[in-house]
């Protein structure tokens, strides 16, 4: 159950993008863990546990490689903690790197929020208008991705059950890929194609076609765009005026505890759990009308 998803359009589009544009321009350490836990707490409530588990591997690997390769390429900092080939390995580097991993991570678990919220037809919805066939090309692209996989996991299945994966040799592996591969390269051509009599045949793009939406403005979305725009605000007061800079370089700065700093801490970190309090939200609702039965 996504209670998230079903909120308009242009206000879930305008709140992804504050948060993945805070979450990359911030550097203060407490915004961009702040943006970590509420994409990973978004994530845990819209995705199987499963699935959350096989993507926590390669987040941890990915945000352990970078946090690791900064301080080997840069040696900047007034700290070292060793030598390596003769090049300093600072503490100001290492904890810029793991800075970056976080912010790194924080917006790719965002990303992956958005795709699973901004569906296709919403992404249709807000710009088909506006530009028709960038519009259509984008929202392909972004189907076109897991459709992908999903395929490719059901032709590898299928040939496995036709025994086409016995061999364990390297060269048997690259061989059962490559018939994946071109199984997924014809799949993918037959799939544009039709595709694109579809949409042609309902006439998409044309100046006299009218749109079907199920879309509408209510009061509850307007609510929520104002609590986003004022959530919003106070960071990018915040961080317009300095409240929340930080530095690694030469030295780690002091992490700034002013009541102005508080306060974009708390209006951020609000605003990055607002989807997860919503999903929460419906479902204690449901539950409780379940129990009803």
């Amino acid at each position: 159950m996504k209670a998230f998803g079903n909120i308009h359009p242009s206000v879930l589009m305008m709140y992804f993008l504050s948060v993945m544009l805070v979450s990359m321009f911030a550097s203060n350490p407490i915004i961009q863990a702040e943006a970590l836990f509420g994409g990973a707490l978004f994530c845990l409530c819209i995705q199987k546990r499963g699935t959350a588990l096989r993507d926590a591997g390669f987040y941890i690997s990915l945000f352990l490689m970078v946090a690791v390769t900064n301080p080997l390429f840069s040696h900047n900092g007034k700290t070292p903690l060793f030598f390596l080939n003769g090049n300093p390995v600072t503490l100001e580097a290492l904890l810029c790197g793991v800075s970056i991993a976080v912010m790194v991570i924080g917006v790719l678990l965002w990303c992956k929020c958005y795709s699973e919220i901004m569906t296709s037809d919403k992404f249709l919805y807000l710009f088909g208008r506006i530009i028709p066939k960038l519009s259509l090309v984008l929202s392909m692209a972004l189907r076109f991705i897991p459709a992908y996989i999903r395929q490719s996991r059901r032709v590898s299945r299928a040939q496995k059950a036709m025994g086409l994966y016995s061999g364990k040799s390297i060269s048997d592996r690259v061989r059962n890929r490559m018939r994946v591969l071109t199984a997924m390269i014809s799949w993918s051509l037959e799939n544009a194609m039709d595709v694109s009599a579809s949409m042609k045949a309902r006439g998409y793009g044309q100046k006299k076609r009218t749109d079907f939406s199920i879309f509408r403005f209510q009061r509850s979305d307007c609510a929520l765009f104002a609590v986003c725009i004022v959530l919003l605000s106070v960071p990018l007061v915040g961080m317009a005026a300095g409240v929340t800079d930080f530095t690694y370089y030469p030295g780690i700065s002091r992490i700034e505890t002013s009541p102005a700093a508080v306060a974009v801490y708390a209006a951020f970190g609000a605003l990055s759990v607002l989807p997860s309090v919503l999903e929460a939200k419906e479902a204690i609702i449901w539950k409780y009308y379940v129990s009803k039965i």
